[in-house]
C-alpha cells in the first residue's frame, strides 16, 4: 500500500526582512507543533545563501526564551545527544560539513501537544545585477547532491528526507520586508506575488512589502530592489561592543568600504585568451529551469548559451569544451585555435549534447584542465555551467583556489536549487564572477556579460592605501583585491585598532590600480566617529568575510586556518564549519517520558511527482549507483516507486527533449554567422530577413556579397533584436570590424541600402569602426 505519512511538526516559517542600502538583516522563525501522541525529534534540512552570516539562534518554549550558545561543533553535537537521551528538550543548528549553503536544525524531545518557535538571524551583503537591481534571495529549493562513490556520507543531505512535490508542501511561508535607502526607492519586483508596495516616507526613502497571503514554500523567493542611485562609494564605521576588550574583533570598530572603481570603457577589448567551457551534462540538467509550465530545460538553455558564446569569441583566441557527469569528455585533446572549422565542429557537437552522463563529478575534469600546459600570452579563462548538485563542494573550491594564479573562473548556477556555496566560491577564489539563472532570467545575457568581463584588459598592481591619524591602523579582514571589473562593486572589511581620536577626525582610503600603463586611484574620505548598531551588522559581515576566506570544511581546512576560523567564529557569534548553536531547556521540571519518534521534515525539490511522467531531478537514475526498490504502488494512474524514505514516479532514465537548438529567428541568425564575424548570402539568411534572394540580389550595392549579407544581418539585429542586445553585442562588434576590413569607404552606402531594403532606420553610427 502507499505510505501513510505522519503529521509534519513544522507548521510555518515566518521571515522578517530589513534591507538598509545593500545589506539585509533577516530574522526567520520556524514554528513547530507536535500533533502526535509520542515525543518527537524533528530534523529540518534547508538551504541558506553562501554569503549569509548566521549569528543568532534561540527557542521560545511556553513563553520562555532560550538563547543558544555557539560552540565547537563536536562539543555541541555531544551535548545535544546527551541532553535528549536524558529526556531534556534541546535544539541544535549546524552548517553542513560539506557545503556552507546547507543547514540542519534539530528539535529534540518535542512533547505531545507542545509548540516551540525557533528563530535564527543572519545578515548578508546583497549582490548588484547588471541593470542596477539589488537582489535578495530567500532560498527554498534544495536539490539532492550527488555523492562520489566511496565518499564518506556524513552530510545533512544524506538524511533520507522525504521529498515532496512543490504544490504539496505541508508548511507555509510568510515574509514582510522593510526597505530603506537614502538614495530613494524606485520600485520592487519579485518572482512571487506580493502585496502592494507601501511607501513609508514622502521622499521614497523607505518602503514595506510582503508576500501575498497563502504563499507556499515552493520556490526561491527573489526580491529585486531598484534605488535611484546605487553606484555611490561609501565608508561606514561601526562601533565595537563596550563589554569586549579593545584589540579584539568585536571590541574594536569595524569598517565597511564600498568602491565602484571608475574604470574607463575600452572598446578595443583583448583578442587573446584560452577559453575553456565546462558544461554539466549530468542527469539533473534535464530538469526544467523552474517549476513554471513550459519552462525550458537546463540543458537546452545551456546549449543555446554555449553556441552564442562560441559565436562571440574573438579571432585569435584558443578554446575547448568539456562535458561532464560521472565521467567527462573533451571536444579537443588540447585547446585549439578559433577558426571557422573548429567553431563549426564545436557548434555541431554542442547541438548533440544531452543530459545523460549520470552524476555531477566536476573535480576530475577540473584537474584535467589544470594539468594542461599553458598557452603563452593566452591567459586561461574558465567558464563553468552547472546546476550545482555536487556534494564534495570544498574539494572543488580548494582545487580552483590552488590554481587561481593561472586562471580566472566564471561560474553559472543553472536552475533553482543550485549550490550558492559552489558557484560563488569558485568564482571568488579565482578572481572571476558568478551568476545565477533562475525563474524567467535569460542565461544568455548574464553569460555574455561575464564574457565581456573576461575580455577586458587586465587591471594590474591593485593596492589599498589607508591614511589614518597617528596611532590608528586598519587591519584588512577581507582578502586583498586581485581583480577589478568595470561597473562592479568592490566591498572590503577592516578592523580599526589603536586609540581612536577624541575629537571629530577623518580618515582616507584609496584604491590604486594600473590599466594599460596608466595609474588610477579612487579615494574616499570618511568620518572616524563610529556609529553604534545593536546588531553589529558590519562586524558580523567582516567576520563572515574572514571565515569564507579560510574555512574549507572539516577535511580541506589546514590546522592553522581551522584555529583562526574557530576563534573568529566563536568571538563574533557567526557560525562556521567548525561551530554549531546549542540550546538546552534546563528548567524542564521533569524529563520527557516514553519512546521518542524521529521525524524528517519534508523539503521541496523541482520535480512534479504524481502529476506527469517527467524525469526526476537529481541523479537518482544514475547507472553508477544501485537503489533498492522497497515497494511500489499505483497512484493517480501512474506507477511510483518507494526508494529509501521517498516516493518517486517510475519513468525512463533516457528521457530527452528533441527541441531544436536555435528555435528563434535570433538564434537562427546567430547560428549562420561565421567565426570571422561575417554572414554568407544564402537561402537560410533570406528566410530570416523575410526577403527573397532575387530582391536581395537586385538591391545589391555592388560590393562583396558577404559584405552585403553581413550589413543586412547587423541591421536586422538592431531592428528586431534590440531587447536582447546584451546577447549579440560581442558578435556584432566582430561583424562590424569585418565589414570595415572588406568594404572600407563603401560602408555608409551599404548601411543606407540595407535600411532601405529592410524598411529600417538603423543609425549608421552603429557601423562606426
Amino acid at each position: 500500500s502507499c505510505p501513510n505519512l505522519s503529521p509534519v511538526a513544522l507548521k510555518s516559517i515566518s521571515v522578517t526582512l530589513s534591507i538598509h542600502e545593500f545589506v539585509a538583516c533577516v530574522s526567520a522563525t520556524l514554528n513547530y507543533e507536535n500533533e502526535e501522541k509520542v515525543p518527537l525529534e524533528a530534523s529540518f534540512v534547508f538551504p541558506m545563501d553562501e554569503d549569509s552570516a548566521v549569528y543568532s539562534f534561540e527557542a521560545l518554549v511556553d513563553g520562555k526564551k532560550i538563547v543558544a550558545e555557539l560552540q565547537d561543533k563536536m562539543e555541541a553535537q555531544h551535548k545535544y545527544e546527551d541532553a535528549i537521551s536524558q529526556g531534556q528538550e534541546a535544539y541544535l543548528l549546524e552548517e553542513d560539513s560539506d557545503s556552507r549553503d546547507v543547514f540542519c536544525c534539530n528539535v529534540g524531545n518535542l512533547q505531545p501537544g507542545s509548540k516551540v518557535e525557533l528563530t535564527l538571524r543572519y545578515v548578508q551583503e546583497l549582490p548588484l545585477d547588471a541593470d542596477g537591481a539589488l537582489r535578495y534571495v530567500l532560498p527554498a529549493i534544495l536539490n539532492p547532491r550527488y555523492h562520489l562513490s566511496g565518499q564518506l556520507e556524513d552530510s545533512c543531505l544524506d538524511i533520507k528526507t522525504p521529498l515532496v512535490p512543490l504544490d504539496e508542501l505541508p508548511y507555509t511561508l510568510s515574509m514582510v520586508a522593510t526597505i530603506s535607502s537614502q538614495h530613494g526607492i524606485q520600485r520592487v519586483h519579485s518572482n512571487c506575488p506580493l502585496s502592494a508596495v507601501e511607501i513609508l516616507a514622502d521622499d521614497k526613502t523607505s518602503a514595506q512589502v510582503s508576500l501575498a497571503e497563502g504563499h507556499k514554500f515552493d520556490r526561491d523567493v527573489e526580491l529585486l530592489i531598484y534605488y535611484r542611485e546605487v553606484h555611490s562609494p561609501r565608508v561606514s564605521v561601526e562601533a565595537g561592543m563596550l563589554e569586549k576588550k579593545p584589540d579584539s574583533l568585536m571590541g574594536d570598530p569595524s569598517v565597511m568600504v564600498s568602491f565602484y572603481p571608475n574604470i574607463p570603457e575600452d572598446e578595443a577589448s583583448v583578442t587573446c585568451g584560452e577559453f575553456v567551457f565546462l558544461m554539466d551534462c549530468s542527469g539533473s540538467m534535464q530538469c526544467p529551469m523552474n517549476n513554471q509550465d513550459g519552462s525550458q530545460s537546463r540543458i537546452e538553455a545551456a546549449q543555446e548559451t554555449l553556441i552564442l558564446l562560441l559565436k562571440s569569441l574573438p579571432i585569435g583566441c584558443y578554446f575547448n569544451i568539456y562535458q561532464f557527469g560521472s565521467s567527462y569528455e573533451e571536444f579537443f585533446p588540447e585547446s585549439v585555435k578559433y577558426t571557422q572549422q573548429t567553431m563549426e565542429e564545436a557548434v555541431n557537437r554542442v547541438k548533440l549534447m544531452r543530459a545523460d552522463l549520470g552524476g555531477t563529478e566536476i573535480l576530475a575534469p577540473l584537474q584535467n584542465i589544470y594539468r594542461k600546459p599553458s598557452i603563452p600570452h593566452h591567459p586561461l579563462q574558465l567558464f563553468v555551467f552547472t546546476d550545482g548538485e555536487v556534494s564534495d563542494t570544498f574539494s572543488v573550491i580548494k582545487e580552483v583556489q590552488s590554481n587561481s594564479n593561472k586562471h580566472r573562473c566564471f561560474s553559472f548556477g543553472i536552475g533553482e536549487g543550485a549550490s550558492t556555496s559552489l558557484i560563488k566560491s569558485i568564482a571568488r577564489v579565482s578572481g572571476g564572477t558568478s551568476e545565477f539563472i533562475t525563474g524567467k532570467d535569460r542565461m544568455q545575457s548574464k553569460v555574455l556579460r561575464s564574457l565581456k568581463h573576461s575580455l577586458q584588459p587586465a587591471v594590474e598592481d591593485i593596492s589599498l592605501r589607508w591614511n589614518l591619524p597617528p596611532g590608528v591602523s586598519a587591519n584588512l579582514l577581507s582578502p586583498e583585491p586581485t581583480v577589478i571589473f568595470r561597473g562592479q562593486r568592490l566591498i572590503l572589511y577592516a578592523r580599526l585598532t589603536g586609540k581612536m581620536p577624541a575629537a571629530e577626525a577623518t580618515g582616507e582610503v584609496g584604491l590604486k590600480y594600473t590599466l594599460q600603463g596608466k595609474r588610477f586611484e579612487d579615494k574616499l574620505t570618511f568620518s572616524l566617529k563610529p556609529k553604534p548598531d545593536a546588531d553589529l551588522t558590519i562586524h558580523r559581515l567582516a567576520a563572515k568575510s574572514f571565515i569564507q576566506t579560510k574555512d574549507l570544511g572539516l577535511t580541506q581546512t589546514s590546522a592553522m586556518d581551522k584555529k583562526d576560523v574557530l576563534k573568529i567564529s566563536i568571538e563574533s557569534g557567526v557560525i562556521s564549519s567548525f561551530t554549531a548553536f546549542i540550546a538546552i531547556n534546563k528548567e524542564l521540571k521533569k524529563p520527557v517520558q516514553g519512546p521518542r519518534a524521529y521525524r524528517q521534515i519534508p523539503r521541496p525539490v523541482l520535480y512534479k511527482a504524481f502529476r506527469s511522467p517527467r524525469i526526476l531531478c537529481g541523479e537518482f537514475y544514475s547507472m553508477h549507483k544501485l537503489y533498492i526498490i522497497l515497494a511500489c504502488c499505483r497512484q493517480q494512474g501512474q506507477l511510483i516507486v518507494y526508494i529509501g524514505a521517498q516516493w518517486f514516479p517510475l519513468v525512463p532514465f533516457f528521457y530527452f527533449s528533441l527541441k531544436v537548438i536555435g528555435g528563434t529567428k535570433l538564434m537562427q541568425l546567430i547560428d549562420l554567422q561565421k567565426a570571422n564575424g561575417s554572414w554568407d548570402l544564402n537561402e537560410d539568411l533570406t528566410k530570416i530577413l523575410g526577403v527573397s534572394l532575387e530582391d536581395l540580389l537586385a538591391a545589391h550595392p555592388h560590393v562583396d556579397l558577404s559584405g552585403w549579407a553581413t550589413a543586412l544581418a547587423v541591421v536586422w539585429l538592431h531592428t528586431h533584436g534590440k531587447d536582447q542586445k546584451m546577447e549579440w553585442e560581442l558578435l556584432e562588434r566582430k561583424a562590424v570590424a569585418w565589414i570595415h576590413t572588406q568594404a572600407g569607404s563603401t560602408v555608409p552606402m551599404l548601411v543606407k541600402a540595407a535600411n532601405t531594403l529592410l524598411k529600417s532606420s538603423v543609425d549608421p553610427a552603429v557601423f562606426a569602426p
